[in-house]
């Protein structure tokens, strides 16, 4: 707590509220932007800005400021779906360059021990999108963690029986590794998912 700063303790208890960002962190970044007022102004208005003119596209929920979103309305390949967990995971696959279909965010994944159910996501969306659509292949994009694999497996079931192909990110050793540094599950899938040269 900031003594005589009813505002500045505020402040730093608004920053603490932040992914990744402890007393210590949220106290340096306040006195940061202390030692520039147009850097608060600078980063109120975008807040407001951001607060007021961005949403969730109503087809595939991801952040926009134009309902439906650029990807979304724009000519992209209809008969394919990938299937990533956040919005920012859906952006790191833009930026690849590799894909030209369309998405749709879950806003998270299953996690039962965190009280996380499919309809805690935006699983009956992607149904009633896939139900209403030409479509020839899912792709599921989510994390390779212990949850993201499980929501993988749950999704796979549910789009298997409707008769549209499912496939998966393929996963292995990162481009530039050493092979001496890559752990054992790592190289365990690099080898079950080895393609023919």
């Amino acid at each position: 707590m900031i003594h005589n700063s009813e505002s500045l303790t505020r402040l730093v208890g608004e920053l603490k509220k932040l992914p990744g960002i402890g007393e210590k962190s949220a106290c340096r970044l306040a006195f940061h932007l202390l030692r520039s007022p147009a850097n608060i102004l600078a980063l109120a208005e975008s807040l407001a800005e951001v607060s007021s003119r961005v949403r969730f596209c109503s087809v595939c929920f991801s952040i926009t400021e134009d309902d439906p979103c650029a990807i979304c309305s724009g000519n992209r390949d209809e008969s394919i779906i990938c299937v990533v967990e956040e919005p920012q995971d859906l952006l790191a696959i833009e930026r690849s360059g590799a894909f030209r279909g369309r998405y749709h965010v879950l806003h998270g994944v299953l996690s039962p021990l965190s009280g996380v159910t499919p309809a805690d996501l935006r699983v009956t969306e992607l149904l009633q999108r896939l139900r209403n659509a030409a479509l020839r292949e899912v792709v599921i994009a989510t994390n390779f963690s212990v949850e993201g694999e499980a929501t993988a497996i749950y999704l796979t079931g549910l789009i298997r029986g409707m008769g549209i192909k499912v496939t998966r990110l393929a996963h292995g050793i990162p481009v530039g590794s050493d092979l001496e540094y890559v752990d054992p599950a790592t190289m365990q899938r690099a080898l079950h998912g080895r393609n023919e040269l």
